[in-house]
């Protein structure tokens, strides 16, 4: 059965969503502030990067089944629904900015005129749901109006629709019964093909969502300190990942060794557990680690890309493959390459890098890189290549090409995407990946982390 939904920001959660709540039949408005953001789809153009979103959107608009607005009082009347999905970012303390959601709550409850789930699906600490809850009824005046649902989601960027459309698993918070059959309703068509929802009180829906990235933020961090480990005692990362990810228990999702974990998730979402544990007075010393461990991991490739240069950067063309924090998306938020590369240009380098898609920020973000147009025009007279995102189109490129038009054939592969004989084969004089035999961190001067972190 048809459920009316309507959607508060279309960012990269409020758009994938509604998107995909119109593909499951429901009839959605997506609601923006920004009408240059509805200008540019209705042009067809989307805001985000993700494979097939647009298709999707354009589907959808044509079947009549989704609609976009820059009014939230025209939008959620008569609505079943309506889903909060603006930006939480971390405040100067590290805790989550509820502004956005709280300022949305109160737009919906001034416009509301018949019984509306509102619904948070922005990442937001325990307790914020009550908050809402509580700010919309002291409004409204009475409780019967309205009720108040978590539900977070879990979409990684690249792979965004398939994982709403095909979850491992639906987590609806809810304390109402009329709200929790709205909300039944609205991901039946999930469910009856097998999707598993899981019902629980508000707050520990709102738990899940940080436990679950936290937990794989520990993960890679993990993984990037046997990396580190296996190169000095002759062992291989990857062999290593593939024999415990083999074990059901452990699993092989999120133990590929990287230069470090950004984007929009997991460095925020760790900071705010942090601060929430704090809060509660109560230690969270394995989240304190990995978010230490993470600040030390992007130091010290800085000093791997020291290394492979002789010591110094200084006078060197160093070409980069790719900004963004993870390939198949043009989110550069908190990437490591903010982290790695304006250091270099400060040591004397000249950087010059492709991605791509072209990430719209990358001039703001890292002015003092250059963005080429191809990988080829980013090598040429380079001293050193360095692989900073695993874009699966970087698997393609012609490595004896690339090697031809450097000044130095090297490269450095901190996403091991390339085979060290393939490399070398191709005219690599020098090739160093990550937690590989070869090339040792032994003798490295690795930074220690900030101990201004979160304090």
């Amino acid at each position: 059965m048809s459920v009316k939904i309507t959607i508060i920001g279309t960012g990269y959660v409020g758009l994938v969503s509604g998107a995909c709540f119109a593909e499951l039949g429901h009839d959605v408005i997506c609601v923006d502030a920004d009408q240059r953001k509805i200008d540019m789809i209705a042009e067809g153009r989307m805001p985000i990067y993700e494979p097939a979103l647009d298709q999707l959107v354009a589907r959808n608009v044509e079947l009549g089944r989704l609609r976009f607005s820059n009014s939230t009082k025209d939008s959620v009347k008569g609505r079943d629904a309506v889903f909060i999905a603006v930006g939480t970012p971390s405040d100067g303390a590290g805790r989550a900015d509820l502004r956005f959601v709280f300022a949305a709550a109160m737009e919906v409850a001034n416009a509301i005129d018949q019984f509306t789930v509102i619904v948070t699906k922005s990442t937001v600490p325990v307790g914020t749901n009550h908050q809402v809850y509580s700010r919309v009824l002291e409004r409204l005046g009475h409780p019967d109006a309205f009720a108040v649902a978590s539900n977070p989601e879990f979409l990684r960027e690249g792979a965004a629709i398939q994982d709403f459309m095909e979850p491992d698993r639906v987590v609806i918070g809810c304390e109402n019964d009329r709200a929790k059959a709205v909300m039944e309703r609205i991901y039946a068509p999930l469910t009856v093909k097998g999707s598993r929802l899981v019902a629980t009180n508000i707050e520990t829906a709102e738990m899940i969502k940080y436990a679950a990235n936290a937990f794989l933020a520990i993960k890679v961090s993990f993984i990037n300190e046997v990396a580190d480990l296996c190169e000095v005692i002759n062992a291989n990362v990857n062999d290593v990942a593939l024999g415990i990810g083999l074990d059901h228990r452990i699993g092989a999702a999120f133990l590929k060794t990287g230069p470090g974990w950004g984007g929009s998730c997991f460095p925020k979402d760790t900071r705010a557990l942090l601060m929430t544990a704090r809060d509660a007075g109560m230690p969270a010393t394995i989240v304190q680690s990995a978010i230490e461990a993470n600040v030390s991991r992007k130091k010290s490739m800085v000093e791997r890309v020291r290394r492979m240069c002789g010591g110094s950067v200084a006078g060197k063309k160093i070409a980069v493959l790719g900004v963004t924090f993870k390939g198949q998306t043009d989110d550069m938020r908190e990437s490591p390459s903010l982290d790695i590369l304006p250091p270099l240009v400060l040591e004397g380098a000249v950087v010059e890098a492709y991605d791509p898609s072209n990430p719209h920020d990358a001039a703001a973000l890292l002015p003092e890189v250059t963005m080429a147009e191809s990988a080829i025009a980013a090598a040429t007279d380079a001293d050193l290549i360095v692989v900073l995102t695993e874009w699966m189109i970087f698997t393609t490129i012609d490595l004896a090409e690339l090697a031809s038009v450097m000044r130095t054939p090297a490269l450095l592969d901190l996403r091991n995407l390339f085979d060290r004989g393939k490399a070398e084969a191709a005219g690599f004089t020098r090739y160093v990946s990550l937690g590989q035999t070869g090339e040792s961190i032994g003798d490295l001067a690795i930074a220690e982390p900030s101990a201004a972190i979160n304090q």
